[in-house]
């Protein structure tokens, strides 16, 4: 079936459960809220380091697109994301994000010099250079501390570098190491983004489903509970279900998508559960074999 079939069933404009992150969607939960006025509040105050981490699909990177519409105009603003690789190619990644041309057989040395140049020519002319790095989780230990070293460039009471650092629980793990003891000093605002509990998860639903026309209730409380079970709150995979649901609900004629709706799509086996490292409370220890007597 099509997505426009149920598009027409139920009276909608556009898909109200995409997958891709879209800001015209954003859902203001009090965790998103709270995680937004941190990466605002590093913003205006030009704070060196700000990290905001949270489970796959919580919606971050929607997040970081709200911020980006937001940007003063002074504000010269590199995006990366996934960067991954040794020392050097770190300033390569922040160099094509910021647009600046560099020689592809340049050292270290002259890609550090070309940065500190275009940093100090934005700063002169009224401005300064915004980095934010999606998926952060994905850097060591030695590139973050890399990332912490061009921060060296803020000198005195005005900041010329301001660094935002977006990614996975595993990114705070990462900074809380003893040997990124210094490159913790220097964040100046942190927040986690937890799931949704099922209040906001049935906020969230029905948030979306007007966004495009709906009246809102077209999901019962019941389907939303168990949505919200199946997905433990993370709007990524809401909105997988919400929109499967849909399509099944528009296929049999219904005007409510119900917990038969979401039991229909769980016996079917089109929610895909992610894999979780089963839980020791202590650590295992194996039993030593008895000796063959």
């Amino acid at each position: 079936m099509s997505a426009n079939l149920y598009l027409d069933h139920f009276g909608f404009t556009e898909r109200p459960f995409s997958l891709s992150p879209d800001p015209d969607f954003l859902f203001w939960s009090r965790a998103h809220a709270r995680a937004f006025s941190v990466l605002e509040y590093g913003m205006v105050t030009r704070a060196p380091l700000t990290v905001v981490t949270g489970e796959v699909g919580t919606g971050k990177t929607t997040l970081i697109q709200a911020l980006l519409r937001r940007l003063d105009p002074n504000q010269v603003v590199g995006l990366i994301s996934n960067a991954q690789g040794d020392r050097g190619d770190l300033l390569r990644w922040v160099l094509n994000a910021l647009d600046v041309t560099h020689p592809d057989a340049a050292d270290y040395v002259t890609l550090f010099q070309t940065f500190q140049d275009f940093v100090l020519k934005v700063y002169a002319d009224g401005g300064h250079v915004v980095l934010i790095i999606d998926e952060a989780q994905n850097l060591g230990a030695e590139t973050l501390e890399e990332l912490r070293m061009l921060t060296n460039i803020n000198s005195g009471k005005d900041e010329l570098l301001q660094l935002i650092l977006v990614g996975q629980p595993e990114l705070r793990q990462l900074i809380e190491r003893p040997e990124l003891r210094q490159f913790a000093q220097r964040v100046t605002a942190t927040y986690h983004l937890d799931p949704m509990d099922f209040v906001t998860t049935r906020e969230y639903v029905r948030h979306r489903l007007t966004h495009v026309g709906g009246s809102g209730d077209e999901f019962t409380d019941q389907a939303i509970r168990a949505i919200h079970g199946e997905s433990t709150g993370i709007p990524r995979i809401i909105n997988k279900i919400c929109d499967l649901s849909l399509v099944y609900a528009a296929s049999a004629g219904q005007d409510l998508v119900d917990m038969a709706t979401i039991r229909e799509l769980i016996e079917d086996g089109l929610i895909l559960r992610p894999f979780k490292e089963p839980l020791f409370l202590t650590n295992r220890v194996d039993r030593p074999r008895k000796a063959a007597e």
